[in-house]
Order: C-alpha cells, then sequence, then structure tokens
C-alpha cells in the first residue's frame, strides 16, 4: 500500500479519546502547579516553583490541542496548535533559567519540603501514562501536534524525576546546589523539545482512506510523527 491511514470511524475514535486524555492531564496540571507552587514559595525551591510553572505551561500546550480538535476539522489548526506548544517550552526555558542563576549567583539555600517530594514522586508515575497513552493515539491518528503534546507531558515526566533527585539531596545531604543545577538541566531539555515541536510543524499530514483500511495502521506517512514520538 503506498499510503496508510485510518479508517473515518477509527479516526473519530481516536480524536474523542485525545480530547479525553487532554482534559485528564490538564485537570491533573492544575492542581499540580497550585500545590508544586505554593510548596516551592514555602521552600525557596527554584526546581520546584519551576516544576509548579512547568504544569502551567503543559496546562496550555494541553488546552491548544484541546481547541485543536474540539474543531471539525483539527488538521486544519494543527499549525497553530504547534506554535502554542514551542512556545511553552521556550517561555519555560527562559523562566527556569533566570531563576535557577539567581540562587547560584546569590547563595540562596532552598528548605526541605516534605509536600514537594512526595508530589513529584506522583508525577513520575502519572505523566508517563498520560503521555504514553496520547502519543500512541496521536501517532496512529498522524496528528503531529497531538504527539508533541505528548512530549510536553513525558518533559514533565523528566522533570518530576530531576526535581525530586534534586530536593531528596538537598533534604537527604545539603547540597542546596542541586535544586538550580538540575533546573537548568531542564531549561535545555524544554528548549530542545520546543525546537522539534517547530519542525514537526508542517509534517504528519492527515491521510483519508477507505472504510476497508486497516484501523490499526498509522496516518503518518513521512516518518516525522515516528521522530516525533521517539
Amino acid at each position: 500500500m503506498s499510503s496508510v491511514g485510518t479508517a473515518p470511524e477509527r479516526r473519530a475514535l481516536l480524536r474523542r479519546r485525545i480530547r479525553w486524555l487532554v482534559a485528564a492531564t490538564i485537570t491533573y496540571n492544575v492542581v499540580e502547579a497550585v500545590v508544586a507552587i505554593a510548596a516551592g514559595t514555602i521552600a525557596s525551591s527554584v526546581a520546584l516553583i519551576g516544576f509548579g510553572l512547568d504544569s502551567l505551561i503543559e496546562v496550555s500546550s494541553a488546552a491548544a490541542v484541546a481547541w485543536q480538535f474540539a474543531g471539525p476539522d483539527p488538521e486544519r489548526r494543527e499549525k497553530v496548535a504547534l506554535r502554542v506548544i514551542a512556545g511553552s517550552f521556550f517561555a519555560l526555558a527562559a523562566y527556569v533559567t533566570v531563576e535557577a542563576l539567581r540562587p547560584l549567583v546569590a547563595g540562596d539555600h532552598p528548605d526541605h519540603s516534605s509536600v514537594g517530594i512526595v508530589l513529584v514522586a506522583i508525577s513520575v508515575v502519572v505523566m508517563p501514562v498520560l503521555s504514553w497513552a496520547q502519543r500512541r493515539a496521536g501517532r496512529e491518528l498522524g496528528s503531529a501536534s497531538a504527539v508533541a503534546d505528548s512530549k510536553q507531558t513525558l518533559l514533565c515526566t523528566y522533570l518530576s524525576a530531576a526535581v525530586l533527585i534534586g530536593l531528596v539531596l538537598n533534604s537527604a545531604l545539603g547540597w542546596w546546589w542541586a535544586d538550580p543545577v538540575v533546573a537548568l538541566g531542564l531549561a535545555a531539555v524544554a528548549i530542545r523539545e520546543g525546537r522539534e515541536a517547530l519542525r514537526g510543524e508542517t509534517c504528519c499530514p492527515p491521510v483519508h482512506l477507505d472504510e476497508d483500511d486497516a484501523p490499526g495502521e498509522t496516518g503518518c506517512t513521512d516518518g516525522c510523527c515516528t521522530e516525533l514520538g521517539r
């Protein structure tokens, strides 16, 4: 077969699945952001505050995908959604970089945060599940924006693990510098992911096939969704 894709019924199912996953992601991240920013403010933890802000940025990214799939023709809105997702990555990188350099220069030491450690540990478990489910649906549908947003969610998993390490090192060993150093590493990852989202802007064109086409095939024919979802 020269081009592969999904039948209309399967595409409709995948679009509904993505909408539900996006709604779950938004709900979880709003709660996560409130708790993380509050706990980070109390503990003066840049990484924890940055983690909370990343949750808000993830909300904006997911909201862009929700807006895209709320319309009758999601493919026409994909470029705009990808730009919003890329901008979200860059905004996170800029804020975290500035806020991480400040304590390194001033020598401010973040305090222990039990609430932050528990919250971040939960995110390490929840975020990969949401990311995997959305990436799988997005790749089968051939939606670059859904895949890019799933990578934003996956970045939240990496961020969770990194922040957790920083918080534990600070609490157990007094390595206060681990917190801002971790934050700087996350900023670098965010820039890379933002650039990848922009590169995915024009890829994965939708492919509409007949009813008897295999529903399990991916609608991405140029390989870019595979690259985005690796």
